[in-house]
Formats: structure tokens, sequence, C-alpha cells
């Protein structure tokens, strides 16, 4: 018997995607964690200064040891851990949170806090404080720490303000990537600290994003993990929407330092390109939708444990043959079909016995009849199949579906449970019966075939 979905809401995340995205955030938060441990190696072990690549001291020993107690703290605020765990990331998560607003307060006001001891000092900046990490850097992971305290409060307000944190956090996270990638940022130009290494970029967009999803799953942003159509059409677009803009301007900042194409072409180019883009993006999203809908529309009018039609798609499938046959004047039946020892069976040997009977009940019909007749489980053990038959093709159709009966009852697994009573109706002459008036003639027949079929045993 092939299992039920069980009926979700599609606001509720989508299982198969939640086990996915726990194996991504362990994967970052482990990566955060090995390049924080070798950077502070680095700042604190001169002897490990070799086995490092160049430019790791571009990520200051502060920038690291956040990072590193960034990680710790979402380690151990997994999903499941006890409460002693919780309250160690909480630990951690004021750590960081303390770090960062000392430094912003070294920053804001010209003072020094004590917190500059960790690390030598570089050559390249002399004037900067030992290990001190950039403002930027330290604006991040302030952010970072607000959200992660708040990400496990699920009270209403204290989620709203998770949500503005962690919104706040992607913005200055993408502002920072974006700001490294154009180039636009330089050492000269910034008065208040240098620009955050790639490194520094790396841990923090992989933090934002373990921080991200863990909040999605009771905030706003739930829509991009849920189960239903709109989710899965925000999961395709999102990613687009967000790297376009950014690929066009790197592009466009390219062009211009090569001087490949005047200025006020590279505009109309660009906005020229980005009005395809986005046609082609609205006309996939559309197909896609289309298609979704048909899926949604084919499940409503299946019924799932045979695969048939349901009852409201028998009817809908049926009438459109029906038409055809009135017009070409050809012989039109409905066929009627009941299981005789459903209940009998579902009171022996439990209601997953009778499942398997109307499954494979559903399964013969399949292979009798032909693929342009309309099959439909109209009732709990009741079938029905509608289609272009004469008196005698239909009356062959039925010897044939009762030899493949007697010769599934010959299996022992099935233990002599497939029994059946069946009637059929064919058109009149005048072609003018509807189909309700076909399905019930042959519901009439059928029950003239069981009552047989009872007084023969009597």
């Amino acid at each position: 018997m092939p299992e039920l979905t069980p009926d979700l809401s599609t606001f509720e995340p989508a299982p198969f995607l939640l086990d996915k995205l726990i194996l991504v955030q362990r994967v970052f938060l482990t990566a955060v964690a090995l390049i924080a441990v070798g950077t502070l190696c680095g700042w604190l072990i001169p002897a490990a200064e070799r086995f490092l690549p160049d430019g790791w001291n571009g990520m200051r020993a502060q920038t690291a040891l956040a990072a590193l107690l960034s990680a710790l703290g979402l380690i151990f605020s997994e999903h499941r851990r006890s409460r002693r765990m919780y309250c160690i990331s909480l630990l951690f998560s004021c750590a960081v949170g303390l770090l960062a607003a000392a430094v912003l307060a070294e920053y804001a006001f010209h003072i020094s806090l004590g917190v500059d001891i960790l690390g030598t000092l570089d050559p390249a900046f002399p004037t900067v404080a030992p290990g001190r990490m950039a403002v930027q850097s330290a604006l991040a992971f302030e952010l970072l720490a607000i959200a992660m305290i708040l990400v496990r409060l699920h009270r209403r307000f204290a989620a709203h303000v998770a949500d503005v944190a962690v919104s706040c956090l992607c913005l200055t996270v993408l502002i920072l990537v974006a700001g490294h990638i154009f180039g636009t940022l330089s050492v000269d130009e910034l008065s208040f600290g240098y620009r955050p290494a790639p490194q520094t970029l790396l841990c923090l967009a992989m933090l934002t994003l373990v921080v991200f999803t863990r909040n999605a799953k009771h905030s706003f942003f739930r829509i991009l993990l849920g189960r239903g159509i709109g989710s899965r059409i925000a999961r395709f677009a999102a990613p687009i929407v967000i790297v376009l803009p950014f690929l066009r301007e790197t592009v466009r900042i390219h062009v211009i330092r090569l001087h490949l194409v005047h200025e006020e072409y590279l505009s109309a180019t660009g906005a020229s390109f980005s009005a395809i883009v986005t046609l082609v993006l609205v006309l996939v999203l559309a197909w896609r939708i289309n298609g979704l809908e048909e899926e949604v529309r084919e499940l409503s009018l299946r019924d799932e444990l045979t695969g048939l039609y349901n009852r409201r798609g028998f009817y809908m499938f049926a009438e459109q043959p029906l038409r055809v046959a009135r017009r070409s004047r050809l012989p039109f039946c409905v066929f009627f079909m009941d299981m005789d020892n459903l209940k009998r069976i579902n009171d022996s040997f439990g209601h997953d016995a009778g499942s398997m009977i109307l499954a494979e009940t559903g399964k013969i019909l399949n292979e009798t009849f032909r693929e342009t007749d309309v099959l439909g489980r109209i009732g709990g053990d009741e079938f029905a199949v509608a289609g272009q038959f004469s008196e005698v093709a239909i009356s062959i159709a039925a010897n044939r579906l009762q030899a493949i009966f007697d010769e599934r009852n010959s299996d022992p697994e099935w233990r002599d449970g497939l029994h059946f009573s069946l009637g059929f109706a064919v058109s009149d002459e005048t072609g003018q019966e509807s189909l309700q008036d076909l399905l019930a003639r042959a519901d009439h027949a059928m029950y003239l075939d069981k009552r047989r079929k009872k007084v023969s045993v009597h």
C-alpha cells in the first residue's frame, strides 16, 4: 500500500529542504571555525605563520576571534540541543556582541578599551591597533550577535526584532561583499579603518546564511522554505533576482575600465540586457506556474490510492468523449464495478489489506482498458469506466477483466479476495442520455448482478 503524504500547510517548511539546510549549515560553521582557528594560530604562534597562505593576516585577530565565537555559538544553539547547550551558545553570542561593541566604541570615541592586545603590529599599518578588526566587520558582527540572541526566541516581538536584525545583517554583508567585488573601496579613502579581508567576508557570508536559514523557519522569510507553489517559485527566482544586478554592475565596471564601449551605449546595452533577462525570467516563471497549476489540478482530480480519476475527475473527463460519440453517432458505454467483499477484508485483515485490494483493482483496470478510456474510482469500493464501446466490445472487456481477476485470485497473497459485481449501459440510438443517466443504468445493472450472485449462493 502506498504511503499517504500528511496534509501539511503549504507554509510549513519542507522536511527534505530542512535536512539539506542542516547539512549545509554544519559545513559552513565547520569552515568558519577552521579559518578562524588557522588565522588565530598565525597571530598568536609566530612559528605557525610559515604554514599559512599569503595574505592570511588580512583577517585581524579580533575578527578571527569573533568569527570563531560566532561559529561556536551557532553550533551549540542547533535545533534540539539541550537548554544547557543553548545557555552556552547565548554566552558566546553575548561575547561576540560585547567584542564588536567595544571595537565600535573605540572607533567612535577614539579610545582604547584594552581589546587590542591580541596579535602583533602589522608593519603595513603601524598606526593601527594590533589585531583590531575593521569598523565594517565590527558592525556586521554586532548585528550577527543580536540576530543569534534573538533567533531562538519565538515570541512575537522578539521574532520581529530578529527579522529586522537579520535583514540589516544581510544588507550589510551584501554591501561589503559587493564593495569588495566591485573594487570601489580603497584603504586611502577610509579614515575610519581598512576594508575587510576576503576571508573575513567569506566567514561573514557563511555565518549570515546560517543565521538567515535558522531564522527563516519562524519568520516572514519562511515562504522560501515552504511546500507550496509560491515557495517553490520563490526559491527559483530569488537567487536570480539577487545575483542579476551585481552581475550587470560587475560587467559594466570591467567594460568601462577596458574602454571597450562608449558609456552611453554601455548604459543602453545594460538596460536592454536587464529588460530581456527580466522578460525571460517572467516567461519562465509563467511556464513554471502553469506547470505547477496543472499538477495541482491533476492531483485534485485523481484518487491518490489507485491513480484513477476521482468522482469529480471522472465526470469532467468523460463528458468530452460522450459529446464526440454523439456527434459521430457512435455507441458510448459506461461500465460500473463494485467490489463484493471489501468490508469483510477490512474487518478481517485490516484497512491496509483493503487498500491493497483497491490499489490492485486500479492496476488491473489500467491493464484491461484502453488509454483513451476514462477510468475512475467514484466511491469507496466503486469503479467506473467510460468509453466508445458497443455491447459486444464491453462484454469482451468484462470477460477479459474477469480472467485477470481469476488469475490474481490464484495467488495466495490475495487470499482469494478479488471479487466484484459489474454492470454496464450503452447509449441508446438517440444518444441523448447524459453521463449521469448512463451511470445510473450501469449502477442498476451492477446491483442486479450482485443480487443474482447472492441468490445463486443461497
